[in-house]
């Protein structure tokens, strides 16, 4: 399997990386079978972070034995140098390990002052004084905080969003990241599921060289379509253009990531599947969003109190409230025309 240098860390990754987060919604076993047909294909680097529930004690449940030959990512939320120390305790347990390849601080807002000896950023710095730690790095889903994270010369490595639909603002990052020798970490490469068809997005991606997707990883059978197209990638011609094209086009304009930040909702709206439901009903099985369940929680919106909290916690600044409002509209006219054709 082909690897990459990650920026000035000198870490050799596969360039077909491992998402972890999904598999928190797999049972323990099941979630092994699937780590470990990874490690045995040669992927060697998978990120994690303590905010996604069981993800850590996963891996380190399933690979704990070859902690040597792979190279782990993990993030914290903290705000203060003891938090950060503290979650990286929790996270040493849960993965099984007495250090992290990289630990990166998850979604900072505002960046930490680095001059502040109880800030967030000390606790990366003392980690990795203390070899708790290899690299220190940041995710962001800001461009403003991204490209300034970069800048500042602080963090050998950025997680960022990165897809076909990625605007040019947003691709931008890949070349600052190259000249500055920071590694680069692509997330979402499907855009939070939205992208359906994985084969332009392998290709598109793979046009970048110091660029790393971390592919996001639920089940047996998308885990052996992506070692597919590593094995043979897809070349990017005019055909696979054509579909990156009509889904930049389908998926312009402002919508939802689901990158979760909104939550908690107060009246328990799913907000990350919500606030995207028109798209989710026109680009996957929309069966699936025709069951009781899903009436019952679409229609929670009519219970919202705009109380301004999923707002305010967007990284992409997009009228959460607006836009579910919009979605059930949407949804209870779609469901009106086809919940009665689901046997």
């Amino acid at each position: 399997m082909e690897l990459t240098r990650l920026g000035r860390t000198d870490l050799m990754v596969t360039r077909t990386s491992f998402g972890v987060l999904p598999l928190q919604r797999v049972e323990m076993e099941e979630a092994t079978r699937i780590l470990r047909k990874a490690f045995d294909a040669g992927i060697n680097f998978y990120d994690t972070a303590r905010s996604y529930t069981d993800s850590e004690e996963k891996i380190g449940y399933a690979l704990s034995d070859v902690r040597d030959s792979i190279i782990i990512a993990t993030k914290t939320p903290a705000a203060t140098r003891s938090e950060v120390l503290a979650d990286l305790e929790v996270s040493l347990r849960n993965l099984k390990t007495d250090y992290i390849d990289i630990l990166q601080l998850h979604n900072p807002n505002p960046l930490p002052d680095p001059e502040d000896s109880g800030s967030s950023y000390a606790g990366l710095v003392e980690a990795r004084e203390r070899g708790m730690v290899r690299f220190i790095g940041l995710s962001s889903h800001s461009l403003e905080r991204a490209t300034a994270a970069v800048a500042s010369g602080l963090y050998d490595t950025l997680q960022y969003p990165i897809s076909h639909i990625s605007t040019p603002a947003d691709l931008s990052v890949i070349d600052q990241c190259y000249h500055l020798d920071v590694g680069l970490i692509g997330m979402k490469p499907l855009s939070g599921g939205l992208i359906t068809n994985a084969r332009p997005a392998f290709a598109f991606l793979r046009k970048f060289e110091n660029l790393v997707p971390i592919w996001g990883i639920q089940r047996m059978s998308e885990l052996e379509q992506i070692l597919e197209f590593d094995a043979n990638p897809p070349e990017l011609d005019a055909e696979m253009w054509a579909l990156v094209n009509r889904d930049r086009e389908e998926l312009a304009g402002d919508f939802c990531r689901a990158c979760g930040y909104c939550l908690p909702c107060s009246a328990e709206i799913p907000i990350p599947m919500a606030a995207r439901m028109s798209l989710l009903l026109r680009r996957m099985p929309w069966q699936q969003f025709m069951s009781d369940k899903w009436h019952q929680d679409m229609h929670r919106i009519e219970s919202c109190t705009d109380c301004g909290h999923c707002r305010e916690h967007c990284p992409y600044g997009l009228d959460t409230p607006t836009l579910l409002r919009k979605m059930l509209a949407d949804y209870k006219e779609f469901y009106s025309t086809h919940a009665e054709l689901v046997d």
